[in-house]
């Protein structure tokens, strides 16, 4: 009897892949093994779910049973994997039982990155990765006015811009000069401080936090400055780190991600990864559209046609309707940046040497320009 196709993970990648699959692949046995309920619900929509008001029991579109119906998959919900034998092909579950497999997917995901805070309520700093951590957060939002959140990047955006539909007052505290320093120039991001500042946002830029400090039944951020904010809760969203223990016990290569080629697969014949753990010849994009092209090109190996993954330029959408941003960021430090004002927004253009187009972001009303732009980019990986 042939072993399974096991998939370790049951967030967006691991169930595009499994859908994608199926698609042309039928009958094979499919076992999803997952750490949480496995219910299926969409990771991005949690920055922007407040002001859409939706609850984590809400944002679930299908639960893990109505899933490993429509897949006929075998879907091992709150089950930890603790071991993969990439020479016998096996996996261990924390339970003690092992699992054999024909390929094996690690769908992992990430964890969030958590600062070296010092103080009495570090340990108090929320974050949210999973519809687990959008439940206890969005708890905690009773009675809440003032919130610090830690990091200016994508996520520390999305959240301050959500917070507002609940009128709760966002101040982001980030080292970098502008918030989503890594995404846009520095023009870009001063122009969404700007308008998220109207809308009622405030920045710290340029500042770190040092301390958490409980008070009373809130809290204080002490700065780098000795400057302290007050805050009813503190969230950090500072960046995520891929999960790559489970891999490196096993001995496949791990870097910032699991290593894998084009095709996805890594250092160890059968094993495979995709989603926001593997970095993809040198590149860990932990967006959607990656995913999506990851999830159908593994299917298609899966299914019996070695595929490698083929990126196309892929636009990241910065939900923060406050000031409305897309961006395709340049792959590599090379091109200037070239701004252009327009009524209303912002067009920032990174060219090359040569005058081709590397990246762009686009702010306000600009962003009517994303699909023109779009067609002059280079594909990514091809």
């Amino acid at each position: 009897m042939t072993a399974p196709i096991v998939i370790v993970g049951a967030g967006l990648a691991a169930y595009n892949l499994a859908r994608e699959w199926r698609k042309l692949d039928a009958e094979t046995e499919l076992v999803i093994v997952a750490r949480d309920a496995a219910d299926f619900y969409s990771k991005p929509m949690l920055s922007n779910a407040l002001a859409s008001k939706k609850t984590a029991a809400t944002l679930v579109m299908k639960s893990a049973a109505k899933m490993a119906e429509e897949l006929k998959a075998t879907i091992l919900a709150n089950t930890e994997v603790v071991a993969i034998n990439t020479v016998a092909r096996t996996v261990t579950l924390a339970a003690g039982e092992v699992l054999a497999y024909r390929d094996l997917v690690l769908a992992l995901g990430a964890d969030p990155v958590r600062l070296p805070l010092l103080g009495d309520g570090a340990d108090d700093v929320l974050s949210v990765n999973d519809l687990g951590d959008y439940a206890r957060f969005s708890e905690r939002l009773d009675g809440a006015k003032r919130m610090v959140i830690l990091g200016g990047g994508l996520i520390g955006c999305e959240f301050a811009n959500d917070l507002l539909a609940r009128e709760i007052l966002p101040t982001v505290i980030d080292p970098a000069a502008t918030p989503l320093s890594r995404l846009l120039p520095p023009q870009a991001g001063a122009l969404l401080a700007e308008k998220l500042t109207e809308a009622g946002v405030e920045f710290r830029c340029g500042d770190s936090a040092q301390r958490v400090e409980r008070v009373g039944a809130g809290y204080d951020v002490v700065l780098d400055n000795g400057v302290r904010v007050a805050a009813d809760l503190v969230l950090s969203a500072v960046g995520l780190r891929p999960r790559t223990a489970l891999a490196d016990a096993a001995g496949l290569a791990v870097a910032r991600g699991i290593v894998v080629a084009a095709s996805l697969q890594a250092s160890a014949p059968h094993v495979y990864a995709l989603g926001d753990c593997a970095e993809v010849a040198g590149l860990n994009l932990p967006f959607v559209m990656p995913i999506m092209q990851q999830a159908r090109a593994l299917a298609v190996t899966l299914a019996g046609t070695a595929t490698p993954v083929r990126y196309p330029a892929m636009p990241v959408l910065v939900k923060t309707p406050s000031c409305p941003t897309v961006v395709a960021p340049p792959l590599t430090g090379e091109g200037e940046w070239c701004i252009e004002a327009v009524e209303g927004g912002l067009i920032a253009r990174c060219i090359a040497a040569d005058g081709s187009l590397l990246g762009f972001a686009l702010l306000g009303v600009a962003t009517k320009e994303r699909q023109a732009l779009l067609a002059q980019l280079p594909a990514w990986l091809a």
